[in-house]
């Protein structure tokens, strides 16, 4: 039913195996709107109109399917992303990246096989490359079994230093990993400082988006209920880099058991 993998143990502690599948339940939904408020609000201070509940919840959500990792002994959700579909997007009246970027130009060149994620995050205690390991694993099964041709989204970046590393990030991304012309958004709340970090540090999550062969598609946005610069990535398949892609799809490509699990919840 699911795809599951023992992670390596370490030197400090054994971390136990996990698995992957897309949420079947409304409690695993609740479970993973929970670790999200833990590591959003909690962890990093935003402002969710929905913590006096203690999960973070929108309402994109019930219009997404949401892709879980948990711990195989016990259940427990510590990783998470959402897949918003093209189809299911029209019938959420857009994305949720329209609320931050005016994407009226990038959209007409994309096709109906587009999925847009969000609200991805994995638990401090699995950082260490097993969760989102996972994470990715599921995600890449479920872009082929849906053959998806394009995938988007934003990567965040603190704010704390106002706007230092956002800024060092996107003048990387200028030289490296920008979108063609065509193919850009435009932030409705864009960034603005007269600070710069002398070098960019990018965040894990980002990292990985820009490894796989996604580019950045247009100037940061600010974010001010979860302070961040939101940076609009854009993954065309047909640039995947598919050496990295394979490194996240090693435990699961040719499994039976991974199509079966991901086909069954969808």
């Amino acid at each position: 039913m699911t795809i599951s993998a023992h992670t390596t143990p370490n030197r400090r502690a054994i971390i136990p195996a996990l698995q992957v599948q897309l949420a079947s339940t409304a409690e695993q939904v609740l479970a993973s709107q929970r670790l999200r408020y833990n590591i959003f609000a909690l962890e990093q201070g935003a402002r969710l109109a929905s913590g006096h509940e203690g999960i973070d919840q929108d309402e994109y959500d019930a219009f997404c399917e949401h892709i879980i990792v948990s711990v195989v002994e016990t259940g427990e959700v510590v990783g998470s992303t959402r897949i918003l579909t093209h189809g299911a997007a029209q019938q959420a009246d857009g994305f949720y990246s329209e609320t931050e970027f005016d994407l009226g130009q990038l959209l007409p060149h994309l096709s109906a096989r587009t999925i847009e994620i969000g609200r991805t995050c994995i638990h401090p205690h699995f950082r260490n490359g097993a969760g989102i390991g996972m994470l990715w694993s599921g995600l890449a099964q479920f872009m082929i079994q849906h053959q998806v041709e394009y995938l988007f989204g934003c990567a965040s970046v603190s704010l704390a230093d106002q706007g230092a590393q956002a800024l060092a990030i996107m003048q990387e991304a200028r030289s490296t990993h920008l979108s063609p012309d065509t193919m850009r958004v435009t932030p409705r709340l864009p960034l603005t400082s007269s600070v710069t970090a002398v070098q960019a540090h990018m965040p894990p999550l980002l990292k990985a988006y820009l490894k796989l062969g996604a580019w950045v598609a247009g100037e940061p946005c600010i974010d001010p209920d979860f302070n961040v610069a939101d940076l609009f990535i854009l993954l065309d398949m047909r640039n995947l880099n598919t050496r990295y892609h394979q490194h996240f799809m090693q435990s699961s490509v040719g499994s039976p058991r991974t199509k079966a699990g991901l086909l069954q919840a969808a």
